[in-house]
């Protein structure tokens, strides 16, 4: 990993400034960085003592955003410094109030790594599930600052662990410890002799239960919901809709909220012009009685979390495409949670699958026959119900274990 890991990082660099010409995400991604180190150096002073914590996008900052806030709560002593590679993740939080200074990670040569560090100075770094950039390991390492891994997963697919890969496992010798997400990554790390790790889950466990405990109460959508059989799908996109507009145009005793992961006018009247039933988006709830509608649609972004505690069965979107969404916000309610074929790549699917809490449909007859299974038998509703609770629940912890061990 020398000189053409070097050319690599450059390369892609070159491609992602050509591309900034007609693309926006590249554009962001180009623009983000340009005075990311006269940012630095103005917001950091010699006497700050700063934490620097690592995502590459958004799903990595929530896994990341516990140990964010245990250290704001049990350390206040520290600054936190947040970075994020992509602008998918930075744009969206780059005014996230628990984080002191919110940058782009300038690019990863040696050049930049041994300068972005020489201003940071960090006491401790903490990099999200899959970050691996050489140097700014290799500095970290050699300028003796300690490096955790958070909420790691491992898969045998991976460079690191083929006859073929062995020479970027030099990456983990510069790690102080690895905090992985299950046994399976904790065996394949021993099978290429890494010792240095702790199983303790996927630190979002603890995300969803500290949402669910101070999510925001809505009394329009209490009020659509109160004494009705509902649906909360989320995230959805067109094939999932397809499938949840003709069941609640074929059963008129159930009701839906529907946020769509496209909130966009054409498709928003796509929706409503295929539902048979009367259609309310939120935007407009203060002007009708909820009671009347059959149907809730959620114009908007930010809210879906706090949603799910006003149904008895979730729908995740995103299974029919490149995958599923976050299935972890609504299981932490207690719900069935229902989702395409496309969750191979998320554990917490697997896993509640096998326990029995959560169903993956193929196509719209199974969708219909396991949503009637469980309006239509109340007792088999509250025993899957259980299950995905409990499996929240005993998932928690990680978070606890990673302060213990860091701090």
């Amino acid at each position: 990993m020398g000189i053409g890991y070097e050319i690599g990082i450059r390369s892609y660099k070159t491609a992602i400034y050509a591309a900034s010409f007609f693309n926006s995400k590249a554009k962001l991604w180009v623009k983000g960085r340009i005075d990311t180190f006269k940012f630095l150096e103005k917001n950091i002073s010699a006497d700050d003592k700063i934490i620097w914590i690592h995502a590459a996008s958004l799903g990595e900052f929530e896994q990341g955003r516990p140990i964010i806030e245990a250290i704001k709560e049990k350390h206040k002593e520290y600054k936190i410094l947040l970075s994020f590679f992509s602008p998918s993740g930075y744009e969206i939080r780059k005014n996230y109030d628990l984080a002191d200074i919110i940058c782009y990670l300038p690019i990863d040569t040696a050049k930049n790594a041994k300068q972005f560090v020489d201003i940071v100075k960090p006491k401790k770094v903490f990099f999200i599930k899959y970050e691996f950039w050489k140097n700014y390991l290799k500095t970290l390492y050699e300028n003796k600052i300690p490096v955790y891994l958070v909420s790691g997963i491992f898969r045998k697919e991976q460079l690191f662990f083929k006859t073929s890969g062995k020479k970027y496992r030099k990456l983990f010798d510069y790690f102080e410890h690895f905090f992985i997400q299950n046994q399976k990554s904790g065996d394949l790390l021993k099978s290429i002799g890494i010792e240095n790790f702790t199983v303790c889950g996927d630190t979002r466990f603890d995300r969803v239960i500290d949402i669910a405990k101070s999510s925001e109460n809505f009394y329009e959508i209490a009020k659509f919901a109160e004494n009705s059989k509902v649906i909360v799908a989320g995230s959805s996109w067109e094939k999932d809709e397809e499938f949840l507009i003709k069941y609640i145009n074929e059963n008129k005793n159930i009701k839906l909220i529907i946020a769509p992961h496209e909130i966009k006018e054409a498709n928003l009247n796509r929706i409503e012009t295929n539902i048979k039933e009367l259609v309310l988006r939120y935007s407009k709830i203060k002007e009708h009685n909820p009671q009347d509608f059959s149907v809730l649609i959620i114009d908007n972004i930010g809210m879906l979390s706090a949603l799910y505690k006003y149904g008895q069965v979730a729908y995740i979107g995103g299974g029919f495409g490149a995958g599923i969404h976050n299935i972890l916000e609504a299981a932490v309610y207690g719900m069935p949670v229902l989702f395409g074929p496309k969750y191979q790549k998320f554990d917490e699917a697997k896993e509640l699958i096998k326990l029995g809490g959560a169903f993956s449909i193929n196509d719209y007859q199974e969708f219909k026959t396991k949503m009637d299974l469980l309006f239509s038998d109340k007792k088999v509703l509250e025993n899957i119900s259980e299950i995905s609770k409990n499996f929240v629940a005993n998932s928690a912890g990680a978070v606890d274990t990673i302060m213990e061990f860091c701090f």
